[in-house]
Formats: C-alpha cells, sequence, structure tokens
C-alpha cells in the first residue's frame, strides 16, 4: 500500500478482532514510529506496550468523556471498549523537557502528532487497526503505569485486528472552505 492509498483510505478502529498480533509485528510497528520527524530531531517520545488484559481493563476505567464529548452527544467514550478489546495497547508519552518551546508552542505535542500519525499509517499499511484516544485521567493514569512526573502522557492507542473494515470515512470540508491563497479568507480557486 503507498502512502497516498493509505492517508484515503484508513478508518479509526474501535472494535478488534481476538486475533492476536505477533510481537514481530508490533515491533515493526514502532521501528516505524522511531523514524519520525521530530523538533530539532529531540525525539522526545516514549511508549509503553500494554498487553496485560487487567491492566487494559483498568486502563480503560480512566477514559471518559464527560466533560470533553458530553455536549457532544457521547454517554461513553466510544474508544473505551477498544482499549480492553485489542490485543495491544501503546501508551504515547513525552518529555517536554527534551523538546523545544518557541513563542508559547510546546513541540512536544506536535513530535508526537506526527509519530501518532506516523502509528496509525503504518498499522493500517500491517493489516492492523487502531484510534487516538486523548480524554483520559492523566495523573491516575500516571499512578497505574509508573510513569515519572515530568513525563506527560498524550494519547492512548489501541492496536489489533479490525473487527470490520470501514469503507466509507466520515465526510471532510472541501479544499476550497480550508485552503486559502496568499493571505486568509482568500479563495483558493479548489473545488
Amino acid at each position: 500500500m503507498d502512502v497516498i492509498e493509505a492517508i484515503a483510505t484508513r478508518r479509526s478502529i474501535r472494535r478488534f478482532s481476538d486475533r492476536p498480533v505477533d510481537e514481530s509485528m508490533l515491533e515493526s510497528l514502532l521501528d516505524s514510529v522511531r523514524m519520525s520527524p521530530s523538533w530539532a530531531n529531540m525525539q522526545c517520545w516514549r511508549f509503553i506496550v500494554a498487553r496485560n488484559a487487567q491492566l487494559k481493563a483498568k486502563i480503560s476505567e480512566l477514559t471518559y468523556v464527560e466533560a470533553f464529548m458530553a455536549p457532544k452527544g457521547y454517554k461513553a467514550n466510544p474508544s473505551k471498549t477498544g482499549v480492553t478489546e485489542a490485543p495491544a495497547l501503546i501508551i504515547a508519552c513525552a518529555d517536554p523537557q527534551q523538546s523545544g518551546e518557541l513563542w508559547g508552542q510546546q513541540y512536544y505535542m506536535t513530535d508526537i502528532g506526527i509519530a501518532a500519525q506516523t502509528l496509525m499509517l503504518a498499522a493500517h499499511s500491517m493489516g492492523l487497526g487502531t484510534v487516538f484516544v486523548g480524554v483520559f485521567e492523566e495523573e491516575q493514569l500516571r499512578l497505574l503505569l509508573g510513569i515519572p512526573a515530568n513525563i506527560r502522557i498524550v494519547g492512548l492507542f489501541p492496536i489489533g485486528y479490525p473487527r470490520e473494515i470501514k469503507k466509507e470515512g466520515p465526510q471532510r470540508k472541501p479544499l476550497g472552505e480550508i485552503v486559502y491563497k496568499e493571505k486568509w479568507a482568500s479563495s483558493a480557486d479548489y473545488s
């Protein structure tokens, strides 16, 4: 699968089959993530791989939606089941001290964003599915996983074989609504 095809066909997967993910496949996936670009090549990311069912269940309980997604009509985190159901869960962390901050922007968030996209595309190209889970109780998760206080937990990624393959993705805005020519709000003539 080429990169453009992977971008166009990748879907957020929240339900997984019980088929195990081979350790060598997981290592290959993480090695792909390791190759992601980062600010000043600082590579501030750190990853925890959880496979233990009881641990994944505890982590799932720390995901929530009340404050963030309840106003959008969600009663539960739609990815909560995926956290427990997936054969592997990758917890993406970052060390802000090993990244940069310039003009109020903390680049560890950018670095993890790039690594997350690499992870999702690499997983998809390998026939695996994942979804970004970004709403969780960070301090409780930190204690559960023994993560040092100076490390930020940025996201959770359940990894596994999709229970079903989604063909259609969510509607995307046309380029004409998101791309400007030369200056803000000037039409780029894209349809």
